[in-house]
């Protein structure tokens, strides 16, 4: 089975990049969560409800939603910390990738191991640049907010159209389609993945400026 793959390049400042990843990360985690299925016989459930948080950035003009979990927030916010802390960091040209991929689990016969199978990857790919001035970063903090703007509503289409999802399993193998280890959310199982590149010094703010620009203009 082939994975679906959504890539979106972003060029920001680095104190933007945790919120930024953050909106598209949360965003799609809330389409991809669920109440807390409880079973009355293996193939027989209910499902409970998922409530939802509004969250202001501070470094973008943006308000996003995220699923009412502070496991899940957490574990959403260690996870895009590393990723920007390594981008940031001296060793970094300011460029790199983060992924959130959806995969379920694949039983195999003794002695063989678990199998785990991608079936939908989102990769946010992130240019860091440094402002010059405080109208260039006013500037960039507006544009990068329209841009999360079209993507959270990008993301939102997709998500009503009906693509492949895992179908819903019996009890007994509920654990190799979602994460039953969050108390109040039942998100399909997921993993973070990330790299930062090296060898390079960040782009000037000109030719930011012009990705920025290309980029609003592609969607």
């Amino acid at each position: 089975m082939n994975a679906r793959s959504q890539v979106f390049d972003l060029t920001m400042e680095g104190r933007q990049v945790d919120e930024a990843v953050a909106t598209i990360f949360h965003t799609v985690l809330f389409h991809r969560c669920l109440g807390k299925y409880m079973y009355t016989g293996d193939a027989q459930y209910s499902i409970g409800t998922v409530g939802y948080t509004d969250v202001d950035c501070d470094f973008i003009d943006f308000t996003y939603v995220c699923c009412t979990s502070e496991s899940l927030t957490r574990t959403v916010k260690r996870a895009i910390n590393m990723f920007s802390e390594k981008l940031r960091s001296n060793d970094s040209c300011g460029s790199g990738q983060i992924s959130l991929e959806f995969f379920q689990k694949k039983k195999k016969s003794w002695p063989f191991q678990q199998e785990s199978i991608p079936w939908e990857v989102w990769t946010v790919h992130l240019d860091l640049i440094k402002h010059e001035s405080e109208d260039e970063r006013q500037l960039c903090r507006e544009n990068v907010s329209d841009l999360l703007t079209e993507k959270v509503i990008y993301i939102t289409e997709l998500m009503n159209r009906h693509d492949y999802v895992p179908k819903t399993p019996n009890q007994s193998e509920l654990d190799l389609i979602f994460d039953t280890s969050f108390p109040d959310v039942q998100p399909y199982l997921f993993k973070f993945d990330y790299s930062t590149s090296s060898g390079s010094t960040a782009p000037s703010m000109g030719n930011a400026m012009k990705k920025i620009i290309k980029e609003t203009l592609a969607m």
